[in-house]
């Protein structure tokens, strides 16, 4: 193994990214030398996205990115796209070896199976991906034991999907829900607090699913808080069912636990959101929401919204609009709706156009913006504590930029290293989505 050398990429989302920090770790600890993806690599190890058609198509772009940098490499392609997309990849033949997402643990091995094969056949080829929609998976052990130096670590609690969205993929790609043994979530958190980290963020496909023999989320939360050292607690994407009076009551009870909630939503539609196969209503989104803000002061209240569902009509539009504002959302994750192959909204008649998509999506981001605007002004003068992580350049300065618990963005000045720091201040103006930190 001696100088060979690996390259990844990540395509998704924070699990996505957790997840390749154990497969980039496993090479490591082998005695790959680990370069960046835009260098010459003897492995290239492409992470893939599947949640739009653009995903699908910059995971396919990276795949063949990779081989045109090194054509002799062993190019690997991974991840959510290898499991729906398998079929395209093995047509196009430009990845040597295909994982599934619950392969991800089995990279090393797989590399050296396909190593062995080459020394008789230069051109083998393996493909891995078992159906995962066939069968019973236990959750499986793919993060990172050792992270890099950062202030905030995303910490894996369980994967899967039941739910069967009519416009997601998801659930074909990850499969049923599973979820992790507390005692080893509870480990890695112990091990990184040695590391320096001080913020967790638990993730997951559908985090509200966990549950591991009787322990429930918040029951995860509770032991997770008892770890010396953790001093934040954040949590992933909610499903607004699951948020319940006592689990807002229960959360508020965690002193550690940070006021900023990203709730599932996707339309503020009623009549969208039974078309999407969502298990809520406005108004139910609402109580939940509600419950939230009774036991938190002014927590940050964050969603995912899509423009232009199949059938999507201007009235819809209209109450997504009218929605947003009447929730008062602090941030707003707009996304055009992206047809998936495979999902019963790609069969739906009234599918609009990409134009019709995109004015919607920017009008909604227009929206968003105001609302963004709003719950920063609330907060100026207010006291304020953050967590430092890293210098930018902002405006032509350079300072520190770090969060509070709601998930504000600051900016503080000092000339000393305060990376993975915490400071208190007052919060002064609002700078390009910034707010000034002031001791």
């Amino acid at each position: 193994m001696e100088n060979r050398t690996a390259a990844f990429h990540n395509l998704g989302c924070k699990v996505n990214a957790y997840e390749l920090e154990g497969m980039e770790e496993s090479l490591r600890r082998a005695g790959y030398r680990i370069v960046p993806f835009t260098e010459r690599a003897d492995v290239y190890v492409i992470n893939t996205c599947t949640v739009t058609r653009v995903a699908d198509q910059k995971s396919r772009q990276m795949i063949s990115r990779a081989r045109t940098r090194n054509p002799r490499a062993i190019v690997v392609a991974c991840g959510c796209y290898a499991n729906t997309g398998k079929d395209v990849l093995i047509r196009e033949g430009v990845a040597d070896l295909i994982l599934g997402n619950n392969q991800k643990s089995h990279l090393l091995e797989e590399i050296e199976k396909l190593l062995e094969k080459r020394k008789n056949d230069p051109d083998a080829r393996e493909i891995c991906v078992p159906d995962i929609n066939k069968g019973v998976f236990e959750y499986e052990e793919n993060g990172p034991s050792e992270k890099e130096d950062h202030t905030r670590a995303f910490v894996k609690v369980c994967d899967g999907c039941n739910q069967f969205c009519s416009y997601c993929i998801i659930p074909y790609a990850r499969g049923r829900e599973r979820s992790r043994d507390p005692q080893k979530v509870i480990e890695e958190i112990g091990e990184l607090v040695k590391d320096g980290f001080r913020e967790f963020v638990l993730t997951g496909i559908r985090l509200t699913s966990y549950s591991y023999g009787s322990c429930g989320l918040v029951d995860l939360i509770e032991m997770i808080s008892q770890v010396d050292g953790v001093k934040r607690i954040r949590l992933g994407s909610l499903e607004p069912s699951a948020v319940t009076e006592d689990f807002a009551r229960r959360l508020s009870a965690i002193p550690l636990m940070c006021p900023h909630f990203h709730m599932s939503l996707q339309s503020g539609s009623d009549t969208v959101l039974k078309r999407m196969n969502r298990s809520y209503s406005t108004d139910e989104f609402l109580e939940s929401v509600g419950y939230l803000r009774k036991y938190f002061d002014d927590p940050a209240i964050t969603c995912d919204m899509i423009c232009g569902f199949p059938g999507e009509t201007e009235q819809e539009f209209h109450e997504s609009l009218e929605f947003a504002k009447k929730a008062a959302f602090y941030e707003i994750h707009v996304f055009p709706y992206s047809v998936r192959q495979g999902t019963r909204a790609e069969r739906m008649t009234g599918q609009l156009s990409k134009r019709i998509k995109a004015e919607r999506s920017e009008v909604l981001r227009h929206v968003a913006a105001g609302l963004k605007q709003d719950y920063l002004s609330r907060h100026i003068g207010k006291h304020a504590i953050a967590l430092l992580e890293e210098r930018e350049m902002v405006n032509g300065r350079e300072m520190w930029t770090g969060y509070t618990p709601e998930y504000i963005r600051v900016l503080y000045e000092s000339d000393q290293d305060m990376s993975g720091r915490f400071v208190s201040g007052q919060l002064g103006e609002i700078d390009s989505g910034y707010m000034h930190l002031k001791s």
